[in-house]
C-alpha cells in the first residue's frame, strides 16, 4: 500500500487554519465515538450519518453534514486525516481559508449527491470526511500538478508528481466505483466509490476555476524536514 506523507509547500498565502482544525476536529469526534456503549454508537451512527433513503425523501437533511466527521474505525479516520493534512493546506493558502472551508463543505455535499445517485434506495448510514478531501485532492490535481507528492511504500520513500500519483488514485477509485454498479448495495465493499469520485469531479472544476481567480504561489522545490511524516 502507499501512502501520501508530505508535500511542496506553497511559498507565503494564508495560514491554513481550517485545515489543522478540521483534523482535530474529526479526531476528536471519533475519540468521543469509540467511548460510546456499542448500542449506543449504532444509534449515534444512525442519528447522524447520512441515509440515501431519507436524505432522498426530505428526512434528516442535516446529516449531510454531520455525517463528514464520523468515521467507522482508526483505519478509516488515519486515512483520511493523513489525506486531508497532506492536501488541504496548499489548497487553504491559496484560495483563503472561509473560502476553502465553504469549498471543503460543499465538496463533501457534491460527493453525497453522486454516492445518493448511485445508491437511491439505500438504508446504510454513510459516514466520512472522504467525499470532502477527494474534492481537496481533485483542486489540487488542477492547481499544483507538478507538487512532489512524497510517498510511503513499506520502508522505502519516494516523491511523484501529483498529476501521476492523484491519477492513479482516480483511476483506482473510478474502477472500483463501475464494478459496483451491478452489485447490490448490501454485497458491496461498504465503501463509497462514487462519493470518492463525485467529488474529485467537483473538485476539478473548483480547482480550474481557483486556478484562474486565485493563481496559486508557486509551490516550493525545498522539502520541510517538518512535514516528511505525520
Amino acid at each position: 500500500m502507499i501512502f501520501p506523507i508530505g508535500d511542496d509547500q506553497v511559498k507565503g498565502g494564508h495560514y491554513p487554519l481550517f485545515s489543522y482544525s478540521l483534523i482535530a476536529l474529526n479526531v476528536a469526534i471519533f475519540l468521543f465515538q469509540i467511548n460510546m456503549q456499542p448500542s449506543a454508537l449504532q444509534a449515534f451512527v444512525y442519528d447522524y450519518g447520512a441515509i440515501p433513503y431519507e436524505t432522498v425523501r426530505g428526512q434528516d437533511l442535516p446529516t449531510l453534514l454531520t455525517s463528514m466527521f464520523l468515521h467507522g474505525g482508526w483505519m478509516h479516520l488515519i486515512g483520511n486525516m493523513l489525506f486531508l493534512w497532506v492536501f488541504a493546506d496548499n489548497i487553504e493558502s491559496s484560495i483563503g481559508s472561509f473560502r476553502f472551508l465553504a469549498f471543503y463543505l460543499l465538496g463533501g455535499l457534491m460527493a453525497h449527491a453522486a454516492h445518493i445517485y448511485f445508491n437511491w434506495d439505500s438504508q446504510i448510514p454513510t459516514v466520512g470526511a472522504s467525499g470532502a478531501i477527494s474534492a481537496v485532492m481533485g483542486a489540487y490535481l488542477v492547481m499544483f500538478p507538478v507538487s512532489r507528492i512524497k510517498v510511503l511504500f513499506f520502508f522505502f520513500t519516494f516523491r511523484v508528481p501529483a498529476l501521476l500519483f492523484l491519477g492513479f488514485w482516480i483511476w483506482q477509485q473510478w474502477l472500483s466505483g463501475t464494478a459496483t454498479l451491478d452489485v447490490p448495495t448490501a454485497e458491496n465493499s461498504g465503501v463509497a466509490w462514487w462519493a470518492h469520485i463525485g467529488g474529485f469531479a467537483f473538485g476539478l472544476a473548483a480547482g480550474l476555476y481557483y486556478r484562474f481567480t486565485h493563481t496559486p504561489p508557486r509551490a516550493m522545490p525545498v522539502y520541510y524536514d517538518n512535514r516528511d511524516f505525520l
